[in-house]
């Protein structure tokens, strides 16, 4: 429930701070005093959309705060985990938006800043907002549709409907793009087979192109190879001039000295290393010259190969090394052309499938909603006879198309109709001709649907607009029924509704010289009093309606 709102320079509200209860709250005050302004608020820190005309004139910011407690509302407190969004103590939320003058708008849950989108997902789970011309959006076919299934609980059926229709929908379009490509398709795979066979028998391995460089240069210039390594062999290590022989000399001389001065022992010991290494080379270069083979039948092999390859890099167009990630691309593309997702006979069979399983998920809830529809006419035709409109019914028309299109929601059309008087026929809710009829009618569908809601708070705008006397007195008692078993905000200018509340804010509009602002107070009893005498007899309160309004109030009390 909501427990606490905060609002700063909205509309005409300089500063109101309000606590709000459980039970049946009702919002009184005069014509233009600004009642439906707290409501509004509300509706915005719950996401609704902002203009810059929500800012109090000469301010350069709105901002409203709204604690909910949500302990009770189990739905809410898991979103708010999954969001990490939740609070140290598990009870209490805090919402908070921030309308600036330029127009940019920001929200917060919790102190974490947030998108509109998530604001509205947490408000759909707090509060349900009954306006007072609801009725104009019930003349819509899509909010009938979604009144009914928010009355029967079908958020888990739509969205499987919804996602078996999307997987329908995904073939669907496939299928068609498929069939009229068709001819590109079959262009496309004869050219990657004939490419892929061309790269295939050519069998490129990886890293190749480079080893065939570095063994064409060996092959071609063999003999000047094995020439300078035979000569560096006998240079270093053979000849009687050999630098081998003549390190031997100087380290058997520097030997025989460095008795004489160890200072010796440091260079004679580079000498003796080089040597070492001397040798080693001499070797290698005596084996390598042993292992150079002249070969011109690889030579001619190796250039061949060389040649095959530079003309394949030529012909797409790219250096050779590029060649092997070209043939991995050419397998992978080629694989999902022959996917099943390119087989026109194997799409239109997933195609059927998926069909099958969307129209048994729309026929489980077509039937679900015929369910619903027939216990939610009888609650709004019984409402109805309370309401003054005695012999009147109401209906929900579910009709199943199976040969409609597809369609996201299922494949039923809803229709309200309704009988306004005994003995005249059905006819769509649309159609009703009286405006005081139609006000009725939507208000005994608010107070069904309102008796099926879960959500902890239900705020009512006005929808007691169009109706008075003895009707008014059941809307109330109605309202203070609901209140009983979740909070319950109600904007009323009939006296009969607002004797009926557990609490009591009178909205007044406070004037001076220099600027217009909206207050709020909280009604004791006497206040309570004079408030629904007021209402009831003008600006002048007689002996007469003080002692009506203190007996309303008494026989709410006893509900």
């Amino acid at each position: 429930m909501l427990t606490h709102i905060h609002i700063r320079d909205f509309a005409i509200i300089e500063e109101l701070e309000l606590e709000l209860y459980s039970g049946m709250t009702a919002l009184t005050g005069e014509t233009g005093a600004g009642k439906s302004i707290l409501l509004d608020a509300i509706g915005l820190v719950l996401g609704d959309k902002a203009t810059t005309g929500s800012i109090r004139h000469g301010a350069q910011k709105a901002e409203i705060t709204l604690s909910v407690d949500v302990s009770h509302t189990p739905t809410a407190q898991q979103w708010l985990n999954q969001q990490a969004l939740d609070h140290n103590d598990e009870a209490a939320c805090i919402l908070r938006r921030v309308i600036a003058a330029g127009g940019k708008s920001r929200a917060w849950i919790n102190g974490t800043p947030v998108t509109l989108a998530l604001l509205r997902e947490l408000g759909e789970q707090i509060v349900d907002i009954h306006g007072q011309h609801e009725h104009q959006s019930l003349m819509k076919r899509d909010m009938q549709r979604q009144l009914l299934d928010d009355y029967a609980g079908h958020d888990a059926l739509l969205k499987q409907t919804h996602r078996h229709w999307q997987a329908w929908k995904t073939l669907n379009d496939r299928l068609q793009t498929l069939s009229s490509q068709s001819r590109q398709h079959q262009a496309r795979l004869d050219l990657l087979n004939f490419q892929s066979q061309e790269l295939e028998a050519l069998a490129l391995e990886s890293g190749e192109p480079e080893a065939l460089d570095e063994e064409l240069n060996r092959l071609a210039n063999a003999e000047a190879l094995r020439t300078v390594a035979e000569q560096g062999h006998y240079q270093l290590y053979e000849d009687e001039q050999a630098i081998y022989s003549r390190l031997s000399q100087l380290s058997q001389d520097l030997t025989h000295q460095a008795h004489f001065d160890t200072t010796l022992n440091a260079p004679l010991e580079l000498i003796h290393n080089a040597q070492i290494q001397l040798q080693e080379a001499a070797l290698l270069l005596r084996d390598y010259a042993e292992g150079l083979e002249l070969d011109p039948e690889r030579l001619q092999w190796v250039e061949s190969r060389i040649a095959d390859i530079r003309a394949m890099a030529r012909k797409y167009r790219m250096e050779p090394p590029q060649l092997i990630a070209h043939f991995q691309a050419i397998q992978t593309e080629l694989a999902g052309l022959s996917s099943d997702d390119y087989d026109i006979d194997a799409l239109q069979q997933k195609l059927h499938k998926a069909a099958e399983q969307y129209h048994k998920t729309a026929t489980k809830l077509s039937k679900s909603r015929q369910k619903a529809a027939a216990q939610l006419g009888d609650e709004v035709s019984s409402a109805m006879q309370q309401l003054g409109m005695q012999g009147g019914f109401f209906a929900i028309q579910v009709t199943p198309d199976e040969h409609r299109p597809f369609h996201p929601q299922g494949m039923d059309q809803i229709e309200f109709v309704v009988s306004a008087n005994p003995g005249q026929p059905l006819k769509p809710l649309v159609k009703v001709a009286s405006g005081g009829e139609l006000s009725r009618i939507s208000l005994a569908i608010q107070m069904a649907a309102a008796q099926k809601m879960t959500l902890p708070a239900l705020i009512f705008d006005e929808v007691d607009t169009g109706i008075g006397g003895g009707i008014a007195e059941v809307v109330g008692q109605q309202l203070r029924v609901l209140g009983t078993s979740r909070q319950v905000l109600c904007v009323t200018h009939l006296p009969q509704v607002a004797s009926q509340a557990h609490h009591h804010y009178k909205i007044i509009k406070q004037k001076s010289a220099a600027h217009t602002q909206t207050g709020i107070h909280y009604l004791q009893q006497t206040q309570r009093t004079e408030e629904i005498a007021r209402m009831m007899g003008g600006k002048e309160m007689t002996a007469a309606t003080l002692a009506l309004a203190e007996e309303m109030l008494y026989k709410a009390s006893d509900i």
